[in-house]
């Protein structure tokens, strides 16, 4: 019976002539199989490091991009803590399997996407889409200090796309910043004045009954759901009174808002 040691059998591969092959072919089974081990271990413990790092880096990037949209700034700085970031389906109003990576592929399929009739499409888009990105700031106690939802819709001369930043009563407003207009220079495209964008922190979002009344008033504003217009360009001052009541009402973010109010973010 051969002998099956394996320190008899290492010595004896030892002692075989460097050029035969069959110690080539061991020797270089073993440097690959040591190699294999070695990079296995360094994955295992390497990718809770990897994980960490790039959870930081997304972070850092969801930061760079909220932080540079003009007036977001000053109200993540003033309430400071951790922002994340989540894809919600609209309709139920909570978060969905879609990531904010793989959101742009899903919103590529039309399934994807929900035809909205005259009397539901205050905004002017036609169609909404079934996910949307949206933002969450949190305090060091890491209770929700606000949420940001991107908005958009129809103006005078093209879509005007904004953010709008809700307290965690998330009927009051905390700021808005215009993201993209291309309103009339001098008239419409005063939206995004900071001294126009001024007059929103503060202001309610809808009535005890949840009737969303936001608007931005033609003759000035007169109660707590009121901004004033935009002198000379009441077009667009429609608009945007539009676009907040269907973003904030039951096509929109009505679900995620009711939700996040029941304590379910």
């Amino acid at each position: 019976m051969a002998d099956l040691n394996p320190v008899t059998a290492w010595r004896r591969l030892l002692a075989l002539p460097n050029e035969s092959r069959t110690k080539t072919l061991a020797m270089a089974f073993l440097v690959a199989l040591v190699c294999t081990l070695m990079v296995t271990g360094a994955t295992v413990i390497l990718r809770p490091i990897q994980t960490a790092n790039r959870a930081a880096e997304q972070q850092a990037r969801l930061e760079a991009l909220i932080s540079g949209v003009p007036g977001m700034s000053h109200l993540l700085a003033q309430d400071g803590g951790t922002l994340s970031t989540v894809v919600v389906e609209l309709n139920r109003g909570a978060a969905s399997n879609v990531t904010p990576a793989t959101l742009a592929s899903a919103l590529e399929d039309p399934a994807n996407w929900t035809a909205l009739s005259a009397a539901q499409d205050l905004a002017g888009l036609g169609q909404r889409p079934k996910y949307a990105q949206v933002y969450f700031l949190r305090n060091v106690a890491g209770d929700l200090s606000l949420v940001l939802l991107p908005v958009s819709g129809a103006g005078y001369n093209g879509p005007i796309n904004a953010i709008v930043a809700l307290r965690a009563d998330m009927n009051t407003i905390a700021g808005l910043a215009i993201t993209g207009q291309s309103e009339t220079p001098g008239l419409g495209g005063r939206v995004e004045e900071p001294a126009w964008l001024a007059q929103f922190p503060g202001k309610q979002v809808a009535d005890a009954s949840g009737a969303v009344r936001f608007a931005v008033a033609r003759r000035g504003a007169s109660s707590d759901y009121e901004v004033d217009g935009i002198t000379g360009a009441t077009r667009t001052s429609n608009a945007m009174t539009r676009i907040m009541r269907f973003w904030l009402g039951p096509d929109g973010y009505g679900p995620l808002i009711d939700a996040i109010q029941r304590g379910e973010f």
